[in-house]
C-alpha cells in the first residue's frame, strides 16, 4: 500500500484565498523545536541523576523507576486530550499554556524534598508536556507546505531521538556540576524565554473543532490503564510475575484498555477516532514510534545505571560516554530524513530496527570488569544510530497525509505512542534487570535485559516488512489549517 495525500490545497485564509507563507516560520520552528526538545530531554535527563537522587531522598528501585515513568505516563496518557484541546481552543493557546505548566512543575520538582513531592512534580511536568507537544507539532504541520513541510518534519522527528540521547549527557553534566536538582531547574529560564518569544512568531489560527464535549473520562481511562500496566510491570521485578500485586494490575490494565476502546467507538465526540489507527500509515507510524522510544530510553536507562551502579563511573563521565550516542541518533535521523523521500519509509524503518537489534546484541557482552568504552560504546552507538531513522519514518508515515483539521488529534496519537513507549520500556527494563538494580551490583540482569531488547528490535523489523506501507510519503499536500 503506497502513501496517498489526502489533500493538495495550500493554507487558506478564512475568505478562501491562499495564505502566504509565514515570514517567520523558520524562527517559529526553531523556538517550538526548542520547547519540544526540552520535553523529550526530560524523559532521559534524570537517568544519570538517579543514583544521586536516590541517595539524597532515600529512594529505592521502585521509586526511581516511577521518577522516570510518572513523567512519561502523564505525558503519553493525556496526549490525546492535549491534541483535542489544541483543535478546540487553538494550537497557540495550548502551546503557551502547556509551556507555562511544564516550567512551573520543573521548578517544583527541583525543590522537592521527598519522594512524594518529586513524583508529583514529575506528574505535573507530564501534564504540561501533554498540552504542549501536540499543539507544537500541529503548529509545525500547518505552518509549512510542499518540500518545506518535508524538511520541517524531518527536523521535528530528529528532535525525538537526539533529545533522548542528549538528556543523558546533560544529566551527567548537571549532576556532576551544580547537582541533580538542576536537571529540573534548567527548564525554568528556558521556559520563561520561550514564553516571551513564541507569541511574536506563532500565528493564532481559528480552531476547527468548536462543537462537542471534551472526553476527559476517556483521557483518564487510558491514563489509568497505562498506570496499572506500569505498576504491574514494576512490581513484577520485586514480587515475581505470579504475585497478586503483578497479575491484578495487569488484568486491570487489560480491562481499562478494552473499556477505553469500547467507549471511544460508542462516543459521539470521542477522544480518539479508533478508525484513525485503522489507516495503515497511521498504524505503522504508531507502532514504529512505540518501539523506537521504548528501545532507546531503555537502552539509555540501563546503560547509565550499569555505568554508575555496577562500574562505579561518575555522573560526569557517564554523561560524556553517551555523547557519541547522541550524535549517532542525530546523524541517523538526518540521513533518514533524506532517504525516506528517495527509497521510501519501509526500507529505512527495517534497516534502522536491524541496527538496533545488532547494537543491543553487542551489549549482551557487557562484563563487570572489562573496558567500559570498548564494551558499551559500540553497541550503544549502533543502536542509537538505528533508532534515529525509526523516529523519522514513524513521523513521516503517520503525518504525511493528515488533513489540517485533524492535525492536533493525529499529532496527539503519534506523540502518545512516543511517550507510552518510553514509560513501558523503562518499566520492562527495570523489571528484567531488577537483580542488577537492587542490592549488590550484578551484571546478569543487565545482559538479560539487553538480550530481550535485541529480540524485540529484530521481531519489530520483521513486522515492519509487512506493516509499513511501501512507497514514498508525499508531503506536498497541505489541507486546511487551524
Amino acid at each position: 500500500m503506497s502513501h496517498t495525500p489526502l489533500a493538495r490545497s495550500g493554507p487558506q485564509h478564512p475568505d478562501g484565498h491562499p495564505e502566504p507563507p509565514h515570514p517567520r516560520r523558520w524562527t517559529a520552528l526553531a523556538l517550538i523545536g526548542t520547547a519540544q526538545f526540552m520535553l523529550v530531554l526530560d524523559v532521559t535527563v534524570v537517568n544519570v541523576a538517579l543514583p544521586d537522587i536516590g541517595t539524597d531522598l532515600g529512594l529505592g528501585r521502585t521509586a526511581l523507576t516511577w521518577t522516570v515513568t510518572m513523567y512519561t505516563l502523564f505525558f503519553g496518557g493525556l496526549m490525546l486530550l492535549g491534541g483535542r484541546l489544541a483543535d478546540v481552543f487553538g494550537a497557540r493557546r495550548l502551546l503557551l499554556t502547556g509551556l507555562a505548566v511544564f516550567t512551573l512543575a520543573s521548578l517544583a520538582a527541583g525543590l522537592a524534598q521527598n519522594e512524594t513531592l518529586l513524583i508529583a512534580g514529575r506528574a505535573v511536568q507530564g501534564v504540561g508536556a501533554a498540552l504542549l507537544s501536540p499543539a507544537a507539532l500541529s503548529t509545525v504541520t500547518t505552518s509549512f507546505h510542499g518540500t518545506e513541510r518535508n524538511r520541517a518534519l524531518g527536523v521535528w522527528a530528529a528532535l525525538g531521538g537526539t533529545g533522548f540521547a542528549a538528556g543523558v549527557l546533560l544529566g551527567g553534566l548537571l549532576t556532576a556540576g551544580p547537582g541533580w536538582r538542576w536537571v529540573f531547574f534548567v527548564n525554568v529560564p528556558v521556559g520563561i524565554v520561550l514564553l516571551a518569544a513564541l507569541p511574536a512568531v506563532v500565528r493564532a489560527r481559528p480552531a476547527h473543532r468548536t462543537a462537542g464535549r471534551l472526553d476527559v473520562g476517556g483521557a483518564l481511562t487510558v491514563t489509568a490503564a497505562t498506570a496499572a500496566f506500569i505498576y504491574g510491570m514494576v512490581n513484577a521485578g520485586d514480587d515475581g510475575w505470579t504475585s497478586p500485586g503483578t497479575l491484578l494490575p495487569l488484568a486491570a490494565a487489560v480491562v481499562l484498555y478494552g473499556t477505553f476502546a469500547l467507549v471511544q467507538r460508542a462516543a459521539q465526540d470521542p477522544l480518539m477516532q479508533v478508525g484513525m489507527l485503522a489507516r495503515r500509515p497511521v498504524a505503522a507510524g504508531a507502532f514504529l514510534m512505540l518501539v523506537a522510544s521504548g528501545l532507546l530510553i531503555s537502552l539509555f536507562f540501563l546503560g547509565s545505571l550499569y555505568l554508575q551502579h555496577v562500574r562505579g563511573v561518575s555522573a560526569l563521565r557517564t554523561g560524556l560516554l553517551f555523547l557519541p550516542a547522541a550524535l549517532a541518533t542525530g546523524v541517523g535521523a538526518h540521513v533518514a530524513g533524506r532517504l525516506v523521500g528517495t527509497v521510501g519509509t519501509r526500507p529505512v524503518a527495517v534497516t534502522g530496527l536491524v541496527l538496533v537489534a545488532a547494537g543491543a546484541g553487542l551489549l549482551t557482552g557487557l562484563s563487570a570488569d572489562g573496558g567500559v568504552g570498548l564494551e558499551l560504546l559500540p553497541g550503544i552507538v549502533i543502536a542509537a544510530a538505528g533508532v534515529g531513522p525509526v523516529f523519522v519514518t514513524a513521523t513521516a508515515s503517520a503525518l504525511a497525509h493528515v488533513p489540517h483539521e485533524e492535525a492536533g488529534l493525529a499529532s496527539g496519537v503519534i506523540n502518545t505512542f512516543h511517550e507510552l513507549g518510553a514509560a513501558v520500556g523503562v518499566a520492562i527494563a527495570s523489571t528484567v534487570a531488577a537483580a542488577g538494580l537492587s542490592g549488590a551490583p550484578s551484571i546478569g540482569g543487565f545482559t538479560g535485559a539487553y538480550t530481550m531488547f535485541a529480540v524485540i528490535a529484530a521481531v519489530s523489523a520483521a513486522v515492519s516488512l509487512w506493516l509499513v506501507p511501501a512507497g514514498k510519503p508525499e508531503m506536498s499536500g497541505v489541507p486546511h489549517v487551524h
